[in-house]
């Protein structure tokens, strides 16, 4: 269940995000879509705490360097981010691709990191945005990690929704397909998740947590290049994963 107080500074850095440039409280609390006295109060205490500042020509806000440093500084001690960053970047640099780390959050995808492709035509994505399960290719390597009936169980009565015309809707076809993807070790989708982007992945378990990497990029450039790029992600999760027992 979300938390109102807490929904509404993310809208306000949110808010920041989107127009770049400072903001008059009014503006402030017509873009994030909240009502100008709770807007006044959740400022004041930024401001208080260091995160906001005050312009008087014109009269205006803006987030000071605070929040950058507090985000970096806890993104840092990540204990995903020393072991895995190198190693995907350097899958990303031999797929020439978009690599993704990602895990389940309830019942979707949220991405922990996205190492972008150096083409000017490529996948995009961000760190904390959310996919489907049953459409992204991250979604279907957590899926696959699971035990057939427990597969069975979690898919079982729940509506698969057509997020692009070639999204796999029917429970009985979304399972067979997982559980052959399982036996071959790597997963892919076909314009499942986007139109026109292919991905393939795979999963790994770390101190008992599940994770998935996937390579992403358009279908001209992936299509004849899937077990290429399932080798070479293989061949990194694997390595992940040795690394972390040693640790």
């Amino acid at each position: 269940m979300a938390v109102t107080a807490v929904g509404r500074v993310l809208d306000i850095l949110e808010a920041f995000q989107r127009v770049q440039k400072p903001l008059s409280l009014t503006d402030l609390a017509e873009l994030a879509g909240i009502p100008k006295s709770s807007c006044h109060a959740i400022v004041a205490t930024l401001t208080a705490r260091g995160y906001l500042y005050s312009l008087t020509r014109p009269r205006a806000l803006y987030p000071t360097r605070r929040f950058f440093d507090v985000a970096r500084e806890i993104h840092e001690h990540d204990p995903f981010v020393e072991h895995v960053i190198p190693l995907l970047e350097r899958l990303r640099d031999s797929s020439r691709e978009t690599v993704i780390l990602g895990k389940r959050q309830g019942d979707a995808v949220i991405y922990l990191q996205v190492f972008e492709s150096p083409h000017s035509i490529r996948y995009s994505a961000k760190p904390g945005e959310f996919k489907p399960l049953h459409s992204s290719s991250i979604g279907k390597a957590l899926l696959g990690s699971l035990k057939e009936a427990e597969l069975r169980t979690q898919l079982a009565g729940k509506p698969l929704a057509r997020i692009t015309g070639a999204t796999i809707t029917d429970t009985e076809a979304l399972a067979a397909d997982i559980l052959d993807s399982r036996r071959r070790g790597y997963f892919v989708t076909r314009g499942e998740n986007v139109p026109d982007v292919w991905a393939v992945s795979a999963f790994l378990n770390v101190h008992s947590e599940v994770l998935a990497v996937a390579i992403a990029g358009p279908r001209h450039r992936m299509e004849n290049n899937v077990l290429e790029h399932a080798q070479l992600l293989l061949a990194t999760c694997s390595f992940i994963s040795r690394q972390w027992a040693r640790g």
